[in-house]
């Protein structure tokens, strides 16, 4: 009973217990929040990789893509249904986005989907910013402007199924804020001075709600890509929902050349920006109609001279496998579909198809981004190595702290061994007390930690308030728009039993001696 005694009587009236607490507490912050920072981010690009790409895809090794997909496709979902749960095509290109009201052009990662098949496969959907409040009206297909105009009751408003959509999403949203916050600014119009978050043009010759202008395909873009970024990790947006853009790309033959043509220009409605959370996505991400962009590219089935048909082709085939289905699991049995795909194909190959299937890859997601992912994870274990030295002097300082006490309360020692105070007993003091300087120095650290990694992004936009130059997470290096701030309970656990028992080790010498303190030579020098 003593010791426990002793051990909470230094713990509270010793001024360089103090030191040692503090010295714990600084280690646990620091490993903490590296840990939550570095673990978060390892997790947001699994979550991402996983989000963008869904469970397998099989990928041509070529820009030009490879033929015979879409009956890949009916074999997966006839005889491979119990695996596969959807797949689609898609297209990847390369173009230029201009919106030529604003003469604003970006470079553009151009994907060709199927809208209504690819938000199955991923989580594409759930990035879109105006399907959120108007659902159902985001598509890719012909599509005309919608203008804001004035009811019949001289209040400005949106066209009639803008109106409909809009009382949807109240009757099923769930967070009266959101809610509230559309109530105090439902929309803007265009050539704000401020921007908005969401934008709509007036009709100069219509003074309805109405729908105008040319009908175009719809194209979804990247939200980095034509709004502004505001500092509360929100968007400004300047350009009206249905304003045109063109997009300019180059089409690729099916052995790979240049069609020796001018570049391809595609005339598109804005129907809405989507937000991944990846910046090297959303500053660059163009979507378009996936039949649309294979006919424009030349990627469409045409017929040769002689009577036969160049096949159709696309990049990519996205799958997605049922709930339960190991990864590793599916990914083999599509490999062996393949396979036997291509072994079963009844026609005979012309050489530039023949090449392209050859060059045709079976990934699954993880495969797709291990490089990514394993850097990651290298440079996780490196920073924890590194503050693992660091926390070395945590106990170094502690080992020098007790030795001190051990030093200063000799004659405590003596009259305690004099009463019959063994030498375990006495280390069991030192001890004790190390366990709790570790315990009340990790709850510390831990709490502070977890607080600190909570409002994270909150501190980093003050930095930035206060100087630019002090903001430390440039979406454009670190891929994500905010920083990681998830503290795992499973992490604070492990650096606190560590932290505890560092700090029982740094003890234990000093604790040894203590134990080792004769009785009669304590009592005598002091």
């Amino acid at each position: 009973m003593y010791k426990w005694f002793l051990a909470w009587r230094y713990l509270h009236t010793k001024l360089i217990a103090f030191f040692a607490v503090c010295a714990v507490a600084l280690c646990v912050f620091m490993v903490l929040v590296a840990m939550s920072v570095m673990g978060g981010f390892v997790d947001k690009v699994r979550e991402r990789s996983r989000g963008l790409l869904s469970d397998v895809i099989v990928e041509a090794g070529t820009m030009q893509g490879f033929p015979y997909y879409q009956k890949f496709i009916d074999v997966l979902m006839s005889d491979h249904r119990d695996v596969v749960q959807i797949a689609t095509p898609t297209i990847v290109a390369y173009g230029i986005l201009r919106v030529p009201d604003t003469t604003l052009t970006r470079p553009a990662d151009v994907r060709g989907i199927k809208l209504d098949e690819y938000v199955q496969v991923n989580t594409f959907g759930q990035g879109f910013h105006y399907d959120r409040y108007y659902p159902g009206t985001t598509h890719l297909g012909l599509q005309r402007q919608p203008f804001a105009g004035f009811d019949a009751d001289g209040a400005l408003t949106l066209p009639p199924d803008h109106v409909k959509a809009n009382e949807k999403w109240r009757r099923a949203e769930t967070d009266p804020k959101a809610i509230a916050d559309y109530d105090a600014e439902p929309f803007r119009l265009r050539g704000s001075s401020e921007g908005g978050d969401r934008i709509f043009d007036v009709d100069s010759t219509d003074i309805r709600a109405v729908y105008g202008g040319d009908a175009f395909p719809g194209v979804i873009v990247g939200c980095d890509m034509i709004n502004e970024r505001t500092r509360e990790g929100g968007y400004k947006r300047w350009d009206p929902r249905g304003i045109r853009m063109t997009l300019t790309t180059i089409a690729i033959t099916a052995s790979g050349n240049l069609t020796g043509e001018a570049p391809v220009s595609i005339p598109l409605r804005l129907a809405d920006d989507s937000h991944t959370g990846v910046y090297e996505v959303d500053v660059k991400a163009v979507y378009v109609d996936f039949d649309m962009l294979q006919k424009k590219l030349g990627m469409n089935a045409m017929p040769r001279g002689d009577g036969t048909f160049i096949q159709a082709r696309a990049k990519q085939i996205i799958i997605r496998l049922h709930e339960g289905i190991e990864l590793n699991a599916g990914a083999d049995e599509i490999r062996t579909a393949w396979t036997e795909f291509l072994a079963a194909l009844p026609v005979q190959l012309d050489l530039n198809d023949e090449r392209s299937l050859g060059f045709v890859r079976v990934s699954t997601w993880e495969e797709m981004q291990s490089t990514f992912i394993g850097a990651v994870e290298k440079e996780k274990i490196l920073m924890m190595v590194i503050l693992g030295v660091i926390s070395i002097v945590a106990i170094v300082l502690i080992g020098c702290v007790f030795y001190m006490i051990v030093e200063k309360k000799t004659r405590d020692i003596g009259v305690l061994k004099a009463l019959g105070a063994s030498g375990t007993g006495i280390a069991g003091i030192f001890i004790t007390y190390a366990a709790g300087v570790g315990a009340a120095g990790s709850i510390l650290g831990a709490g502070f930690g977890a607080l600190f990694v909570h409002y994270i992004n909150e501190i980093q936009a003050l930095l930035e308030r206060v100087h630019p130059q002090l903001r430390v997470w440039n979406p454009e290096i670190y891929s994500f728009d905010r920083i990681p701030n998830v503290v795992k309970p499973d992490d604070v656990i492990t650096i606190v039993l560590v932290a505890i028992t560092a700090a029982v080790i740094g003890a234990t010498i000093p604790a040894i001696i203590a134990g080792r303190v004769w009785p009669v030579k304590a009592l005598r020098y002091e």
